[in-house]
């Protein structure tokens, strides 16, 4: 059965159908700029128009990079304010005249990552990371997801840990592979104390590049491997979940 998928970030959306029962993209995914400012009308309408170019008439899940709870949107960060409370489905099933799931785009991956990539089969705690304009995050217990955490917002020398180790801070303060993976190697640390993971996952844009600092990872007990659908993970939850 084909889903579309609907990945919803910070600076851009992407999307795509998927085959549910296998995890793969059944057309090229198309993305698109997000909005800005990214408001609700206009983040609807952007949705509503990658809709129209796959011609899609059936179910669809969409991510938000923020908290949601039964569809509604209770954090909107690396987004407008206008977006708490707003109820996502309603807002997007309206647009699109679909019948639409709404998960936060972390869990949406975390949730890919582990029926069909580098967390498949893993049990104990594993933990999703999602590295883009902010820090996203999924956690795991024996394959079961605890939704919506924001560990992203864990405080790093005063600033929330997004701030100094999201790949958008890596290019703000114009850091080289080593000096990023310092940071991101402080970051998983703290998280480290906290839960004790077996194994970390790290997604987002830069999953593309983890050969330029996962080996620079040196201060670290779980073994932390890139996600194996990459950027595509965000697309493929969100059809899990709209199935």
């Amino acid at each position: 059965m084909d889903v579309l998928g609907v990945d919803i970030g910070g600076s851009g959306i992407k999307a795509a159908p998927v085959d549910v029962t296998k995890g793969t993209l059944t057309r090229e995914r198309i993305k698109v700029a997000t909005p800005q400012p990214a408001k609700p009308k206009a983040l609807a309408e952007a949705v509503r128009g990658l809709v129209a170019e796959f011609g899609w008439s059936g179910k669809a899940g969409i991510t938000f990079p923020g908290v949601v709870t039964d569809g509604v949107i209770r954090t909107a960060v690396n987004l407008d304010p206008s977006w708490i409370g707003v109820d996502a489905c309603a807002l997007f099933g309206a647009a699109t005249g679909l019948e639409c799931q709404v998960i936060n785009d972390a869990d949406a991956a975390g949730l890919a990552e582990m029926r069909f990539g580098a967390g498949a089969g893993q049990q104990g705690t594993v933990v999703m990371l999602t590295f883009g304009t902010g820090i996203g995050s999924a956690l795991f217990i024996d394959g079961t997801l605890v939704p919506n955490t924001e560990f992203g917002h864990i405080e790093i020398r005063g600033k929330d840990a997004e701030k100094r180790a999201s790949d958008r801070a890596r290019e703000v303060h114009e850091l080289d592979w080593a000096q990023w993976a310092g940071r991101v190697d402080e970051y998983m640390s703290h998280l480290e104390a906290l839960l004790w993971p077996g194994l970390i996952i790290v997604g987002g844009g830069v999953s593309r590049k983890a050969d330029k600092f996962l080996p620079l990872l040196d201060g670290l007990r779980a073994r932390v491997v890139p996600a194996k659908m990459l950027n595509d993970a965000g697309i493929v939850g969100a059809a899990l979940v709209g199935a």
